[in-house]
């Protein structure tokens, strides 16, 4: 039986009130981000593509992109403008507006006086190369500074230097190949050898990424593979993954010196992440190597880990020691521009994207764990103890900082 006194009430004029809701304000910020181009010699990378900028533009940002940036990975600067980026003509003016920075390598002295109070820089910073006094600059404006080397996320991985650790192992034995060969003065052989001529042995030191990308490689080659880290897990898994075709060892002295006797190309790819890579390949080892044989150090921007090493350049990019050729080039992915870029593009785009829905800068460190751990300056402080290390600059805790609003 119906209630006559409910009869004909309609819920959308009795039972639901009429308040129009309140409209919520839309967290985040609006971030003016710059991307100059670099000013580091013979570096053709630019940190975003094209398609990393519309997708930044459509979350309501805005980006200036330096006149020419991306020229040596042959984008242009209409593809730019059409993705909705405004062209800057002089380094200072992208600086003086920017609020965040975001470029290839670390800046170089005429960028470091170009940088701004409170502005937040993301770059590589290349560890061997690092100086007290941009460090120090950095804390007296209150730079917020991120670093390449540094960026882990909360599964322990490191998503920047990953993606171009796999370019350089690829990379190291195509350049390796190419030096080996006679009009290069090298010893005359290819890789892979051919039906009745053994291939070429080629010793990679360390199973990290860059280890293993250059392992894929040189068997794609068809050249003996030795790999010889001092973890044992990582040893293991490089085998579980590539098969037993390659061998590995232990890097022990004893081990290293044995396989550097008949080694045609040495890969240096040892690294100790946030710290100067480990030199585990001594000047009389290199002296003990054949003439003519190769060595490609892809550690020379964290220090390098062979001693005889030292950093060289893409337009002069071997020296000769003990007459083993050479090849230190930090900037090694720069010859793959356009891949380097768009491998950039795919794991700074997400971060930037973080640090503009976060309230602030502060709130962005806090809620993302990836970006915390990237942080390397923050509120007049440095905050990595390896780098206080290295300078003896006093350190903060990050998460300390973070917290107490210091």
């Amino acid at each position: 039986m119906e209630v006559p006194s409910l009869q004909g009430l309609g819920l959308e004029t009795g039972v639901l009130t009429k308040e129009k809701q309140k409209e919520i304000a839309k967290r985040g910020q609006s971030l003016t981000i710059g991307v100059p181009k670099e000013a580091s010699p013979d570096e053709r990378r630019v940190a975003m593509a094209p398609a990393g900028v519309a997708m930044l533009v459509a979350n309501g940002h805005n980006v200036l992109i330096g006149e020419g940036a991306g020229s040596g990975a042959n984008f242009s600067d209409t593809e730019y403008a059409d993705a909705g980026a405004e062209i800057v003509a002089s380094a200072s003016q992208l600086y003086s507006q920017a609020s965040l920075i975001v470029k290839v390598g670390p800046p170089t002295a005429e960028e470091v006086a170009l940088l701004q109070e409170r502005q937040v820089l993301i770059s590589a910073l290349h560890l061997g190369n690092t100086s007290p006094d941009f460090l120090r600059k950095a804390i007296e404006l209150g730079v917020t500074g991120l670093g390449f080397e540094f960026i882990r996320d909360s599964d322990g991985s490191l998503p920047i230097v990953r993606m171009m650790h796999e370019i350089m192992g690829s990379m190291a034995v195509q350049i390796a190949a190419r030096y080996l060969e006679s009009g290069e003065d090298g010893r005359g052989i290819m890789l892979g050898g051919i039906s009745g001529v053994p291939p070429s042995n080629v010793v990679i030191l360390g199973a990290g990424v860059i280890g293993e990308w250059a392992a894929r490689t040189a068997l794609g080659f068809g050249a003996h593979v030795i790999v010889l880290d001092n973890d044992l897990g990582a040893l293991r898994s490089m085998e579980h993954y590539l098969g037993r075709g390659i061998t590995t060892a232990m890097a022990t002295p004893q081990y290293i010196s044995q396989a550097l006797l008949t080694a045609d190309v040495v890969i240096g790819a040892m690294m100790s992440a946030g710290n100067r890579a480990p030199v585990v390949v001594t000047e009389d080892m290199v002296a003990s190597m054949r003439d003519g044989s190769v060595i490609v150090d892809t550690m020379i921007d964290q220090g390098g880990c062979i001693e005889t090493s030292q950093p060289t350049t893409h337009s002069d990019p071997i020296m000769r020691r003990h007459g083993v050729i050479h090849y230190a080039v930090p900037n090694m992915p720069s010859n793959a521009a356009r891949t380097a870029t768009y491998a950039l593009t795919n794991v700074l785009v997400p971060y930037v994207l973080k640090i503009g829905d976060a309230a602030s800068v502060n709130e962005a460190l806090w809620m993302d764990v990836g970006l915390r751990n990237g942080t390397y300056v923050y509120r007049k402080h440095l905050t990595k103890k390896s780098l206080a290390s290295m300078f003896g600059i006093p350190h903060r805790d990050i998460e300390l900082l973070i917290a107490s609003g210091i």
